[in-house]
């Protein structure tokens, strides 16, 4: 009972955060939901060889595991007609927000993730490197590509937006 309480605690504290960076490798929410339960349902799975001190690491590289496998669809765009279901927050720009949803499916799912992780997880890049089982070279060249790709992708930003 112990293990089931530690892993709820676990869930609960991490679930958005979790939610947040499928979001970013996925660019749907239905996906990214998807993507994370996956990630949760394996990670109970080895809940009681998982160190508190790693669970994070853990949990990052079977997300990006998932991901990467291109499973339940993510890295996949789906035009529909109809309105986003949430509100962008106060004081933001709903289209800048599309817009960068737009460049990053734009990039390759490796540098999806790796400009997600670099960015949005604020990893370094020998951390990064250790994820997604390559060189730091390799982390340092793709993420300069994939921000390259999206400086070219989205509008330059106004005095305002700056």
């Amino acid at each position: 009972m112990a293990r089931d309480v530690d892993f709820s605690e676990y869930f609960a504290a991490r679930v958005q955060r979790f939610r947040r960076v499928a979001f970013a490798l996925c660019g749907e929410w239905h996906a990214a939901e998807d993507l994370v339960q996956a990630m949760f349902v394996q990670l109970y799975r080895r809940w009681r060889r998982v160190r508190p001190a790693t669970a994070d690491a853990y949990a990052r590289r079977i997300l990006l595991n998932l991901f990467l496998a291109g499973r339940r669809g993510a890295g996949r765009e789906h035009v529909t007609s109809s309105v986003p279901d949430r509100e962008s927050p106060p004081g933001r720009d709903p289209s800048l927000r599309l817009d960068v949803e737009r460049a990053l499916a734009g990039l390759t799912p490796r540098q999806r993730a790796m400009v997600v992780l670099r960015f949005l997880e604020d990893l370094p890049v020998s951390e990064v490197a250790a994820l997604l089982g390559v060189a730091e070279g390799t982390v340092k060249s793709q993420t300069a590509r994939g921000v390259e790709a999206l400086r070219v992708a989205l509008p330059a930003p106004t005095t305002e937006e700056s």
